[in-house]
């Protein structure tokens, strides 16, 4: 299918049962495979993403069990060390499935190469290799340095206790490098040289090592130190949180066209930042609700315009600018350059977007300002083969007009099934 045309909206109402976390799906399954002992992981991700962190894992050797026709896997785990040695591992544009691989790979003994897509190839590795180099490992770059694809061959063991790294291009370099680290055999310390994004996704990274027996000690969020005996343990079972980034395009509509719509499998006690959406409607004007595993959005007072930081939810920031359209004046989404090193340059392809509804658009190196227009206008929205823009374009249908959605398979990365659930909910 290459486009999709969604009809104007008048109302959105109904609950969703949201698609498995792809953040909390692809570590869980990663640690799964390095532990020792089997691990039941329950309501893995159904999406590309997690299919390519599958197809990974078992070209390893690591043995994984479907449970049925549900969503539930056995991993047996390999004790920290892959069966197979050699291997060619196409990771597609899966930033949590290529970092964390490379980085556990690159502290082993065999000898891989690692690709992905031509956008893969433009997303910079360069600070995670920097420092896995330190630590010994033989990275080379197959193309433009800084960039995948990547060779890898056997690590040079050193007794380094001391490794930096940056964390203002991508939190995934500081998540990679911890998820490793209790492969090195030794203590070792991470400081992290500049400021650190998304920070929540780092929580997520040190929770997960937590559930599996490992425990990172911290100072703040400038250094973390893994400890020389760290091992990965089965917790026996996990189960996968509802993705809480998804949650925001079906929070939004609800905010946006009267609801209720109540997102289930994810709620205030979830360990992603993405929750923090839900606070952000509440700030426009949103009627905002919250208990256990669930959250519920309704039309409030009219939504009014922001200017907030959001460096620790980029992804929902997206929703967000969205939403921006249907408030009562200009609003300002701060510190959010790592949209420029995403699927696309999404500070570039949101400024182009918007636009086209009839929305004056100012954008900086880390800023994107909206003016909403009076009235939106019909539009074709290119996609850029990003699943998220994808999405939260579909809300601009709840402005009256009707969208064409080029390349919707895009979804397919996170959410195969969103734009049946969003109809699903359309009034």
């Amino acid at each position: 299918m290459e486009f999709l045309d969604l009809p104007p909206v008048s109302r959105m109402a109904g609950s969703v049962r949201l698609p498995g976390s792809k953040s909390i799906s692809n570590r869980t399954l990663l640690l799964a495979a390095l532990a020792s002992g089997t691990t039941e992981i329950r309501g893995l991700l159904d999406a590309d993403d997690v299919e390519r962190m599958l197809d990974a894992l078992r070209a390893l050797g690591v043995h994984i069990e479907r449970r049925g026709a549900s969503r539930d896997f056995l991993v047996h785990g390999v004790s920290g060390s892959f069966q197979t040695q050699s291997a060619e591992l196409f990771l597609g544009n899966a930033g949590t499935a290529f970092r964390p691989l490379a980085a556990v790979l690159a502290l082993g003994t065999g000898e891989y190469r690692l690709s992905g897509t031509e956008r893969m190839h433009e997303r910079p590795i360069g600070d995670l290799v920097d420092a896995l180099r330190e630590l010994g490992s033989n990275v080379r770059y197959l193309g433009n340095p800084g960039y995948p694809p990547l060779h890898i061959s056997a690590r040079t063991p050193n007794a380094v206790e001391r490794v930096a790294v940056r964390g203002d291009v991508s939190s995934q370099f500081v998540s990679a490098l911890l998820m490793a680290l209790p492969l090195a055999g030794n203590t070792v310390e991470v400081d992290v040289v500049s400021e650190l994004i998304s920070k929540p996704y780092v929580e997520i990274t040190l929770n997960l090592m937590q559930r599996f027996g490992v425990e990172v000690e911290r100072s703040g969020w400038r250094s973390f130190r893994v400890p020389a005996h760290a091992a990965y343990v089965s917790p026996v079972a996990i189960n996968v949180e509802g993705d809480a980034s998804s949650a925001s395009y079906f929070l939004a509509a609800g905010a946006i066209a009267g609801g209720p719509v109540r997102v289930q499998g994810v709620g205030p006690g979830s360990i992603q930042g993405d929750v923090r959406f839900a606070e952000t409607l509440s700030a426009m004007g949103a009627s905002i609700a919250g208990q256990d595993d669930w959250y519920e959005a309704r039309s409030g007072r009219a939504l009014r315009g922001i200017d907030a930081d959001f460096n620790s939810i980029p992804d929902a920031a997206m929703t967000a600018a969205v939403v921006a359209l249907f408030a009562d004046g200009p609003s300002t989404l701060r510190n959010i350059g790592s949209w420029r090193v995403k699927e696309t340059d999404r500070i570039a392809a949101m400024a182009t977007e918007l636009t086209k509804l009839g929305a004056r658009v100012e954008t900086g190196p880390d800023w994107i300002r909206i003016t909403p227009p009076g009235s939106l206008v019909p539009a074709t929205i290119d996609t850029y083969d990003d699943h998220r823009m994808a999405m939260c374009f579909s809300l601009a249908t709840l402005g009256g007009v009707p969208i064409r959605i080029n390349d919707p398979r895009c979804v397919s990365k996170t959410f195969p099934d969103y734009f049946a659930e969003f109809a699903r909910l359309s009034r």
